[in-house]
């Protein structure tokens, strides 16, 4: 039984990203961290269904005037924005990465 009070879409970067994510830990730990990250992205994600607001709103005042927020779970901050009853994902990125390119393309 879920407790999701609002919907999920994984827009298409966001999907690529999670696959790209998935892939480096098949390539350097094998096919048993490639499903945990998963499953722990996933699980992310459905706090997310839970509880929209949990996450914070981006600094760059465009953004945050358009809606965007950045949750983060362990190394990975998901970029989204809460549109009627619907969680839009725009982005599922390392933050130890220059991660503030993938948000160029919001604006």
């Amino acid at each position: 039984m879920s407790n999701a009070k609002y919907k999920l879409h994984i827009l298409t970067p966001a999907q690529r990203e999670l696959e790209e994510i998935a892939l480096v830990h098949l390539e350097l730990v094998g096919p048993g961290s490639a499903r945990k990250i998963t499953n722990r992205i996933y699980d992310a994600l459905a706090l997310l269904q839970i509880s929209p607001n949990m996450g914070v709103s981006c600094a760059d005042k465009p953004l945050k005037t358009l809606g965007y927020r950045m949750f983060i779970c362990e190394n990975y901050l998901y970029i989204y924005r809460l549109i009627g009853d619907t969680v839009f994902v725009y982005h599922i990125v390392d933050g130890r990465t220059d991660y503030p390119k993938f948000m160029k393309d919001l604006e």
